[in-house]
């Protein structure tokens, strides 16, 4: 966040670094400045009350305590000035206090830097710890990799390890690199990830995942992904980089600020100007309540405060298995009016098995699987895989040839000479191959062999456990519309639409038409309505970036999916979402919360100190008070707990 993203300027603080931004010390060089400026004021304090010294030596000891307080916040002021950015939170704070050593007000002068500078300190370590707390729950980088080399195992830093190589991981140990076992069993801490506490199992071929932790046995993993492109290395970048992205509300405090800051200043100069001149007020004192007005009007609160507010959200958030890239699309889920679900993969398990096998022509199920595997063969898809599962036969991929994807239709492939065809009805309508419609549910592979139907194989899904409970409990968070779009046969599509009581329901789309029938349905938003969809496949991600919220299911979703999507589902479980709603309307509580608690009390001292009410102690008080409120409030969204607690639309 840059300067001119608050309504302070360069003196604030910037949530995303821990609150050292903009010139603000660090801890120790706080304590270090605010001992000894306090230890000056209070030499100086002792001199003036139960001494009698010189004038310039009182001057020199108070002026020796603000340089050590307040010579930064002077310095910053002078350095925005020169670059055009005039009303900030340091140029508020030296005007009024050097206003005030111009009117010989020394001690309260010295007093404002003194409690501004104890107030920035709190501020800045309520700051760190929240930011600390989210750093302990994404503690997950490895520190080193134990590679197996010519034998022997080598402690190496993760990003020396490269893909194809063997690392093992022992009882206790990070999982420092993505990969998949190749000897060994045991149980996964995953809760870093997940945010679930149960252990899973890793056995021989199962993949693990870089950031849990091994509780048991001893596992050999041959690593499939570089440090870079873990998941460990992937879900830092996204919750280091999550505050870059601002929500409406922080937009909105930054055009507040534009108008803010200059009118208070200028009701300050009013104030100090207009009454001696026109009413024959003591100049001293109009000049006072003027500097007082302009110590109070210091937005801090504010600033710290609410983009704290969202990164305590983006962390709590995460604390339960759902990333989410920015404050932005957080508040974002506070309008969730329609809501899109892919169904492989997300309403779905996606673990098909061959249910049915139905051979034409002459040809056995034997040969229909053996014609399907190889057609199948070099495909990652969760359907060739239950193909290749129900054959259990090997196949020579060095027989196989020409092997050609048609997108969204299905596969084709060259075996002795033979074109093999695997894929959908339409596939077969477009290759001019002649085939009844099987009637089974299910995901249907039909099989030609140069232009002959040879059969065709019925898939089937289950639906996750969850699904039902998301859309019932998305209705009951206000959500007006659920819809399905799928790939997979429109009758499968129905029969799982009627299970989970869904409002529409597509199904036979490709990529292109997921994107057509999501513009249809974002024009039937509800005005500020949002449209949030969500989808795991790589086929999923255009149509994840057209979302307004883009949810993807990071588990065990694609790369591609999880790159485009705006936020990210640990578990895989769709039902995370209605979790994520309320920490979402949560947080906007609590932000809204500060804006009105702020302002209504800068607004009562404001007018204290125009009417002589409140002094510059006061005013100092009011200003850092209201800002720790503030921002102890905002600390309380990283430690909350949806438990199922339903946060209605406001």
């Amino acid at each position: 966040m840059s300067s001119e993203c608050c309504s302070c300027g360069s003196g604030c603080h910037d949530i995303a670094d821990g609150g050292q931004s903009g010139g603000v010390e660090s801890g120790i060089l706080q304590i270090v400045k605010l001992v000894s400026g306090a230890f000056v004021f209070g030499a100086g304090i002792v001199l003036s009350r139960f001494f009698v010294i010189d004038p310039y030596v009182r001057l020199a000891v108070f002026l020796l305590a603000y340089i050590i307080l307040g010579g930064g916040i002077v310095l910053r002021a002078l350095r925005n000035l020169a670059y055009g950015r005039v009303f900030d939170e340091n140029f508020l704070m030296s005007a009024a206090t050097l206003g005030a050593f111009a009117i010989g007000e020394y001690p309260e002068a010295v007093a404002v830097m003194l409690f501004y500078q104890v107030g920035e300190f709190f501020q800045a370590l309520a700051v760190r710890r929240s930011k600390r707390s989210i750093a302990e729950l994404m503690d997950i980088r490895p520190d080193y990799a134990n590679l197996l080399r010519d034998g022997e195992l080598v402690r190496v830093e993760p990003d020396a390890v490269s893909v194809g190589d063997v690392i093992v991981i022992k009882p206790g140990e990070k999982i420092p690199l993505d990969g998949i076992v190749i000897d060994g069993e045991s149980f996964l801490d995953t809760v870093a990830l997940t945010g679930e506490s149960v252990p899973r199992r890793a056995a021989v071929s199962d993949s693990v995942l870089s950031g849990c932790i091994n509780q048991t046995g001893v596992l050999t993993v041959e690593v499939t992904a570089s440090f870079g492109e873990s998941t460990v290395a992937k879900i830092i970048d996204l919750v280091e980089n999550a505050a870059a992205n601002k929500a409406p509300t922080e937009s909105f405090i930054t055009k507040f600020a534009r108008f803010y800051t200059p009118v208070v200043v200028g009701l300050a100069l009013l104030i100090a100007v207009v009454p001696p001149l026109l009413f024959s007020g003591a100049w001293a004192d109009w000049i006072h309540r003027g500097l007082v007005f302009l110590v109070i009007s210091c937005p801090c609160a504010l600033v710290v405060s609410i983009p704290l507010g969202f990164f305590g959200g983006i962390g709590g958030a995460s604390r339960k298995g759902v990333l989410v890239k920015g404050g932005n699309f957080l508040e974002a889920l506070n309008s969730l009016d329609i809501v899109v679900f892919d169904k492989t993969g997300t309403l779905t398990k996606g673990v098909f098995e061959v249910t049915n096998v139905l051979p034409s022509y002459g040809f056995s199920e034997a040969e229909l699987l053996r014609l399907a595997a190889s057609a199948e063969a070099f495909s990652i898809h969760p359907i060739a895989s239950s193909i290749l599962k129900a054959h259990g036969g090997d196949i020579e991929k060095g027989l196989l040839s020409e092997y050609c994807e048609i997108a969204g239709h299905g596969v084709s492939v060259v075996s002795d000479g033979k074109v093999i065809l695997a894929g959908s009805l339409a596939l077969m309508d477009r290759m001019g191959v002649s085939c009844p419609e099987a009637p089974d549910l299910g995901t249907k592979v039909y099989v030609a062999v140069d232009s002959l139907y040879a059969g065709c194989i019925v898939i089937s899904d289950e639906l996750k456990p969850d699904s039902l409970m998301a859309i019932e409990s998305l209705r009951a968070r206000g959500v007006r519309k659920a819809v399905m779009l799928t790939g997979d046969n429109p009758q499968v599509a129905e029969a799982i639409s009627g299970e989970l009581g869904l409002d529409e329901v597509y199904g036979g789309l490709l990529p292109g038409q997921k994107v057509e029938v999501v513009e249809r349905l974002d024009a039937e938003k509800r005005p500020k309505g949002k449209l949030a969809f969500l989808g795991d496949g790589i086929n999923d991600a255009p149509v994840l970036a057209r979302a307004d919220v883009g949810i993807a299911m990071g588990g065990l979703g694609s790369d591609a999916a999880v790159e485009a999507a705006d936020i990210v589902l640990m578990t895989d479980e769709p039902s995370k979402l209605a979790e994520a709603v309320d920490i979402a309307r949560f947080t906007r509580r609590v932000v809204w919360q500060n804006i009105v608690f702020a302002l209504g009390v800068k607004g009562v001292f404001l007018v204290l100190g125009a009417f002589g009410l409140a002094a510059m102690w006061e005013a100092v008080f009011a200003d850092v008070g209201v800002a720790l409120l503030a921002v102890l409030n905002a600390a309380r969204v990283l430690r909350f707990d949806p438990n199922h607690e339903i946060y209605p639309t406001e």
